[in-house]
């Protein structure tokens, strides 16, 4: 089935963080919300977004959340909380909406806006990443690998590179690894038998392997991509390739965030003046 919308979530979601106690941690709730939509299936709450790979189930009862919170339904003042408010209580016929003069409702925390705006970004590197031609990924994976330490990077031929994408240096310390790496702007996952062709195209003559996708691996690739005697390959999916770009500034700028402050004591002076 389609999965519910924003809107239909709300009095669910509502519903459970009341019976919770009036406060609940996020993790304990997506699986309670999901219990009223009894069509909602475990593969349904388990779907990925096909370009992102953040599960769609969870995403939404997050927006929901936040929509709730510019309501103000739920209460988001304390960090990794979810509180309902009188306000919600009210639309689930259970209190009574007081009017506040002084204090409006709490949209949201900085840490929870900045994490908002963080998971935005990643989906939306996701999305970059899967609209760069093959060949141009090949390239952004050379970048990748420059920007956490490897030297002398080269991408081969797009056509007839043998199965190999290109290959650097990394050196730790007195060591000096030379590796080969395969790049896959797949949806689909990697399986076994291409880390297999892989390491066959590299056996004897790098010491490591480096396969790149934006999707994941099977179980079996992860299985194999260390086996004694054989070439070591890393695995390295598309929310690492994100955390990657996110770690090492690779296209994406850090820019500064301003907090207002009331300075106390400027005005504890004027009082001290006065005495």
């Amino acid at each position: 089935m389609a999965i519910p919308s924003e809107k239909e979530i709300e009095i669910p979601l509502l519903q459970e963080i009341e019976a919770a106690g009036g406060e609940a941690k996020p993790a304990a709730l997506y699986d309670k919300v999901a219990k009223h939509f009894p069509h909602l299936t475990s593969a349904d709450q388990k779907a990925r977004h096909p370009k992102s790979g953040i599960l769609i189930w969870t995403n939404r009862v997050q927006w929901t959340r936040q929509h709730l919170v510019n309501k103000g339904e739920i209460d988001a003042s304390v960090y990794g909380i979810w509180k309902i408010t009188e306000r919600g209580r009210a639309r689930l016929g259970k209190g009574v909406v007081r009017p506040s003069i002084h204090k409006p409702p709490q949209l949201s925390t900085i840490g929870e806006l900045l994490d908002i705006e963080r998971q935005q970004a990643r989906i939306h590197l996701h999305e970059l990443l899967m609209n760069l031609h093959p060949q141009q990924f090949e390239e952004f994976a050379a970048k990748l690998l420059e920007s956490v330490g490897f030297t002398d990077v080269e991408v081969t031929n797009y056509i007839g590179d043998g199965g190999i994408d290109g290959y650097g240096n990394l050196e730790m310390g007195v060591v000096k690894v030379r590796a080969a790496f395969q790049v896959k702007r797949w949806q689909q996952n990697v399986s076994r038998p291409n880390i297999d062709q892989f390491r066959g195209a590299i056996q004897g003559k790098f010491d490591q392997g480096i396969y790149i996708t934006t999707s994941d691996f099977s179980d079996d690739a992860k299985k194999v991509s260390s086996v004694a005697g054989a070439v070591p390959i890393v695995l390295i999916n598309g929310d690492r390739v994100v955390d990657i770009m996110l770690e090492e500034g690779l296209g994406v700028r850090q820019e500064p965030l301003t907090v207002t402050r009331i300075d106390e004591e400027f005005f504890t002076a004027f009082s001290a003046a006065e005495e």
